[in-house]
């Protein structure tokens, strides 16, 4: 099969408003691993405007297609992908190679998509992937989070700290979100937060051992880095889990090795997709599990149409509460 569609693309690094422009793509028959799909919606994120900016550290020059996870219809199944022409799919695309998900067609990572929930709309779904995954990942494989700890989640009314939040309350944690404003700490607390923390606070450190009762958290999740991180890091109790996400901030986080060794805590990094195809499957098939009982459900904060992608970019430096999706067809 061979098709052809418009798709968004960064033709060089810059303000996203003047360097992202539409292209018509040939689209051919898929690789193996991999199926292409009718795009419905595309899940925006921080890392668009990383990339946009010459951050993001998996990436080369441009020119390269935009946009890291999609929900679509299949249209086309490359060898070894386990799914049908037809089938509503939700799944990370082949961003890594190029070809991004703000667009008419995308190709898809067979490995990192499964099924979409019947419960979901289309901007649920797009939505879904990346924040979940990563969360699954840092949660579970990173930091062993477990029923009856207290996590703490900066960054936390944005779609990362958002699958932190309900992934965490899942896996039986009581929670505590760290936000920059009164409105994004009350959609925190509307997702299911047990506790909610300003930023701003004058001293963040005391105000997260208050939420804990004084016993200091037993894992924070970090999409933000910097000073807030290492306030953070300091309300951590002992065996905690600093599980290091990104750098929102700018800056990653600074610690204090004497630190980490007197209070025995440590620190990992988080990046997901890093299993076997058979770990993959297994991960997906959890997420999906969560989804379908209603644990995860991706809250949609706006929705952009299709020819806003270069501003909804720009915008993600400092984007509203919830998802921020794209709506495609």
């Amino acid at each position: 099969m061979v098709t052809e569609g418009v798709a968004w693309r960064l033709l060089a690094f810059g303000d996203p408003r003047e360097v992202v422009r539409q292209e018509r793509l040939r689209y051919d028959d898929p690789p193996a691993g991999e199926v292409l799909v009718r795009v419905r919606a595309a899940g925006a994120g921080y890392p668009d405007a990383m990339m946009a900016a010459g951050a993001f550290p998996l990436l080369g020059e441009p020119p390269f297609g935009l946009g890291e996870e999609v929900c679509g219809d299949v249209v086309a199944v490359g060898a070894d992908a386990p799914f049908t022409v037809g089938e509503r799919i939700m799944g990370i695309t082949a961003f890594l190679r190029g070809w991004g998900g703000y667009a008419e067609y995308a190709y898809v990572r067979a490995g990192s998509a499964v099924a979409a929930p019947a419960g979901f709309t289309d901007e649920q779904a797009a939505g879904f992937p990346i924040a979940y995954r990563t969360a699954y990942a840092g949660l579970v494989e990173r930091a062993a989070l477990r029923p009856g700890e207290h996590l703490v989640v900066l960054g936390a009314a944005g779609s990362s700290g958002v699958a932190a939040i309900q992934l965490g309350k899942a896996l039986g944690a009581t929670v505590t979100a760290v936000a920059g404003s009164p409105e994004k700490l009350a959609f925190c607390r509307s997702i299911g937060a047990d506790h909610a923390v300003s930023r701003h606070s004058t001293d963040l450190t005391k105000e997260l051992l208050a939420a804990t009762g004084g016993k200091g958290a037993d894992v924070v999740y970090d999409v933000v880095g910097g000073d807030t991180a290492a306030a953070a890091a300091k309300a951590l109790g002992r065996g905690g889990r600093l599980a290091i996400v990104g750098f929102a901030s700018g800056a990653p986080v600074t610690l204090d090795p004497v630190d980490m060794l007197l209070r025995n805590y440590s620190a990992v990094g988080v990046l997901a997709d890093a299993h076997s195809r058979e770990g993959e499957a297994v991960v997906w098939a959890r997420l999906a599990e969560l989804a379908g009982q209603g644990a995860l459900t991706t809250p949609v904060g706006k929705v952009r149409s299709f020819d806003q992608v270069p501003t909804m970019i720009a915008e993600q430096t400092n984007p509203p509460a919830g998802k921020i999706v794209v709506r495609v067809a």
